[in-house]
């Protein structure tokens, strides 16, 4: 017959044994926890940002990867600061999330209009959203952008003059594909990042600009001032190099690269 005096007894130090090992597993999920709440985050922002790296190239659905030859690199010749139309930086403080703010490159400054149907605004700016004054945006305008990729800003010395990307209709709104998210968000700051990538923007007359985010915000740290800089070129050309005549009147000291700071 079992009886409670037929359980072994156990002894001081088997309890002590069960104690730890149940403190030990404690602690091994608490880390668990811990990883995947702070570590998690950042390896997947990263890896975010690795796959939209220019540089990776996923192969579709059902084919094996393969490695491509890798032809030479041919470095182009340098450019000489004096020769490149000057830069300029504007900020348009774009901070209602009702209301687009609209810019216009040959002025440099935000413009009030009446009707967006009008060549009088290139680019609008709400909070971190941006749209073009052309296709489903403007019924005359003839705006469209191209991302250029992760280039250095001096080295796009000219821009293409044709397959420009104009804005679309969604359900809910007017967007251009090609500024649907400049910028990187961070998942763990909750801040966002101008991405480097520079644009090529043909604007509502039909002339040329290119352009690279900057920031995204104001003085008081919230979201809506965007800060961009930009160059313009008014002759009607996609060439972003001074003339003969312009290169003669430089002066031999080069300017700095931002040479005018504008805020709005």
């Amino acid at each position: 017959m079992n009886s409670s005096f037929d359980k072994p007894i156990e002894s001081e130090g088997d309890k002590k044994r069960k104690l730890w090992r149940k403190l030990f597993l404690i602690n091994l999920c608490v880390s668990l926890v811990l990883v995947a709440a702070f570590w998690l985050p950042q390896k997947l922002v990263g890896l975010q940002k690795f796959l939209d790296s220019p540089s990776v190239d996923i192969p579709g659905e059902g084919e094996l990867a393969k490695k491509k030859k890798k032809k030479p690199v041919v470095p182009s010749p340098p450019v000489q600061l004096a020769n490149l139309l000057n830069t300029k930086v504007a900020t348009v403080n774009a901070s209602s999330e009702k209301e687009y703010v609209y810019f216009d490159f040959s002025s440099g400054e935000p413009v009030k209009i009446h009707d967006p149907s009008s060549l009088e605004w290139d680019l609008a700016f709400r909070r971190s959203k941006v749209i073009s004054n052309g296709g489903a945006s403007s019924k005359i305008g003839q705006a469209g952008l191209i991302d250029l990729g992760v280039v250095g800003f001096d080295t796009v010395t000219e821009v293409p003059t044709e397959n420009y990307v104009l804005d679309v209709s969604t359900r809910t709104d007017t967007e251009n594909s090609v500024l649907l998210k400049p910028y990187n968000y961070n998942y763990f700051t909750h801040k966002l990042k101008p991405k480097k990538n520079v644009y090529a923007a043909r604007t509502a007359d039909n002339k040329f600009a290119k352009f690279q985010f900057l920031n995204f915000y104001c003085d008081n740290k919230e979201v809506g001032c965007v800060t961009i800089r930009y160059v313009y070129q008014d002759n009607g050309t996609n060439s972003f190099l001074k003339s003969v005549g312009e290169v003669s009147k430089a002066s031999i000291d080069l300017p700095p690269a931002a040479k005018s700071t504008t805020s709005f």
